[in-house]
């Protein structure tokens, strides 16, 4: 007896991709482009090999590095001159990512993203305003609602600075709402919003913050991020920013959370982000090191499981380097 359905026949190079169910190509893709205040000459990031922070001055030739190779879009992250309890630099009309979104805006047609979050930018590393004393009690988490207040600063200074998106990152409640009425108000009608719905307290995330020197200086972040066990409250977080007015809806990590990719991509009719972090760029790179993995295949197989799982775009530090692939 021979089989009567016979997958292998559309496996063969003139119809596999024909029939292929994704596609990953460079349009898909947002480049992490990380400026830095305190520098007047690139910095390698040692632990995200090919990545470097920038000075503002150099902003414009780094964009357009990455739009060189077809990637049209990037998410500025910044590294300020200076820091305090409240991160005052991050809403500063002359802080580091206002003034390289101007340059940027200006020099180039770059689509330009603006993180919006306090991490940076705090003497504390904390995603927000904390509580007096909380470096005593790492219990203590950020206060939420004092939090928003400066989350929308944030995003209209960089709406005022030329910014086409803002994504908040700091998974304060309502941070959403409070960001498009804040950004309505100030004209910015037209910025688009792309929220971390789903932002989970994840192991995954050593790198950026080697990269952009955010790491906590007391406690962690799991009173605020999310919990990687929960799966069903990212419905919740994503269906709050929904309705308050995002226009994009992220999931980060991505490798880790595909399910919760899929849960999106299947119960929201608006585009789903899915960041691919630092860690998971920096661990196919070390295991490429070592020869243990092809780095471009498997990033381009990682990058294409999310887009199976529902991503519409995906934010990347693999984007430059995929980019001649795709």
């Amino acid at each position: 007896m021979y089989p009567t359905d016979r997958p292998r026949r559309l496996r063969t190079d003139g119809i596999r991709p024909l029939v292929g169910e994704s596609s990953l190509s460079a349009s898909d893709l947002v480049a992490p482009v990380f400026v830095d205040a305190t520098t007047d000459e690139r910095v390698p990031v040692e632990s995200m090999p090919g990545h470097e922070r920038v000075p503002v001055a150099e902003a414009v030739a780094r964009v357009e590095e990455v739009r060189e190779t077809g990637v049209e879009a990037v998410i500025l992250f910044g590294i300020p001159e200076s820091k305090d309890s409240h991160g005052t630099r991050a809403y500063a009309d002359d802080g580091v990512v206002q003034r390289a979104t101007r340059r940027i805006t200006e020099g180039t047609d770059a689509y330009v993203v603006g993180d919006v979050c306090l991490c940076e930018y705090t003497d504390h590393g904390h995603c927000g305003v904390t509580e007096a004393g909380a470096e005593h009690d790492p219990t203590l988490t950020v206060k939420n609602d004092e939090t928003l207040e400066l989350l929308a600063e944030i995003a209209v200074s960089q709406a005022d600075a030329g910014a086409d998106m803002v994504a908040p990152s700091a998974m304060a409640d309502g941070q959403v709402g409070a960001i498009r009425s804040a950004l309505d108000d100030a004209g910015h009608e037209e910025v688009a919003l792309m929220s971390y719905a789903a932002k989970y307290e994840s192991a995954f995330y050593g790198p950026f913050r080697d990269a952009a020197d955010g790491a906590p200086a007391f406690g962690d972040r799991r009173h605020y991020q999310m919990n990687p066990a929960n799966r069903r409250e990212a419905l919740r977080e994503a269906r709050i920013d929904a309705e308050e007015g995002a226009d994009v809806l992220m999931v980060k990590p991505g490798l880790p959370y595909l399910d919760v990719v899929s849960d999106l991509r299947r119960e929201f009719d608006r585009p789903v982000a899915a960041y691919n972090v630092s860690g998971e760029y920096a661990m196919l790179h070390a295991a490429a090191e070592k020869g243990w993995l092809d780095l471009e295949a498997t990033a381009h197989e990682s990058l294409l499981s999310l887009k199976r799982a529902g991503a519409d775009l995906i934010v990347t530090y693999f984007a430059e380097d995929l980019a001649d692939r795709l």
